[in-house]
């Protein structure tokens, strides 16, 4: 079988030697070279060149190298007829819980605060609260969702989720649907935002939505920076509706230096790096996919194009 690395970013050669000596009679190619483009039968991408895609007219399979695939979908001329599986890997999944937890207890002790406290050389201690004191809302409960409740629940927190169906976490309150969804903002002390991007999830943290959260409330964005109104999100913390957001993920990436987020009070900036397609277990994924579409099996965790993930 012939398979190519067709990506403008990420480093192919993280798990190619792993490939290349579980399929010792395969054939690797990394874009752009690829001498004969009609033999490549499974593409591995993170982020292919518009176009390039189309070029594999052999392909059976697109296998993401990231569990978002709205920039994949966004390619006008992606062959359609080629079946796309997500990335759906443990220690990506791993970390985005971990990433999570950390921004959660960041916001439940206060330490946010007290890093700007400590830059104005100011001592004072702020109310201590309980973990059961505490409700935070995850909107999407598929696996990143369902990993991060699980880190969070065992420690107490009240956490309460939306999703686009009915679905049910153990610990977790679940919502779904409009009204739902204006349940968890009007609960929320912690929105994360775990949504695939979407033509319904564009822009949802938005002037509307963060109005019906508490006054106090905090954000933590890691799907997508489409997600976030910039201009929304910068005037309700101006106004101290919102005390503070956590952002991953931005409209224009890298985040451009002029960029208010870098030196709002109210910001934390990470550059992307909520959860990591992680080589040692992403590995798994692929060889198990390579092998079902080798057998003619249906490979796992397939794209559902009209759904956007």
């Amino acid at each position: 079988m012939n398979i190519a690395f067709v990506t403008s970013e990420g480093d192919p050669e993280r798990l190619l030697p792993s490939l290349r000596k579980a399929l010792p009679h395969d054939r690797f190619f990394t874009w752009p070279e690829i001498p004969r483009p009609d033999s490549i039968e499974v593409a591995l991408v993170a982020q292919p060149p518009p176009g390039e895609l189309a070029k594999l007219t052999a392909l059976k399979l697109i296998q993401s190298m990231w569990m978002g695939v709205d920039g994949l979908l966004a390619d006008t001329t992606l062959p359609r007829h080629v079946p796309i599986a997500r990335m759906v890997d443990p220690g990506m999944v791993a970390a985005m819980g971990e990433t999570l937890l950390a921004h959660v207890l960041d916001w439940h002790r206060h330490f946010y605060r007290y890093r700007a406290q400590q830059a104005a050389r100011e001592w004072q201690m702020l109310p201590q609260y309980m973990a059961c004191d505490r409700t935070v809302g995850l909107l999407g409960l598929g696996e990143l969702g369902a990993a991060c409740a699980a880190r969070l629940v065992p420690l107490g927190f009240n956490v309460i989720g939306w999703s686009r169906r009915a679905k049910q976490l153990a610990g977790v309150e679940c919502f779904h649907g409009d009204e739902g969804f204006a349940k968890v903002l009007e609960r929320s002390g912690a929105l994360a935002c775990l949504l695939p991007l979407t033509a319904q999830t564009l822009g949802i943290l938005n002037a509307r939505h963060f109005a019906r959260l508490p006054r106090g409330a905090c954000v933590i964005n890691v799907a997508r920076g489409a997600h976030v109104v910039e201009r929304d999100l910068l005037a309700a913390l101006d106004s101290g509706h919102l005390a503070h957001a956590w952002l991953d993920v931005f409209e224009t990436e890298p985040l451009p230096q002029e960029h208010p987020f870098w030196s709002h009070p109210g910001v934390t900036v990470t550059p992307h790096i909520a959860a990591l397609t992680e080589p040692r277990t992403s590995f798994a994924v692929v060889l198990e996919n390579i092998e079902r579409v080798r057998s003619g099996d249906t490979p796992h965790h397939l794209v559902d194009a009209l759904s956007g993930y």
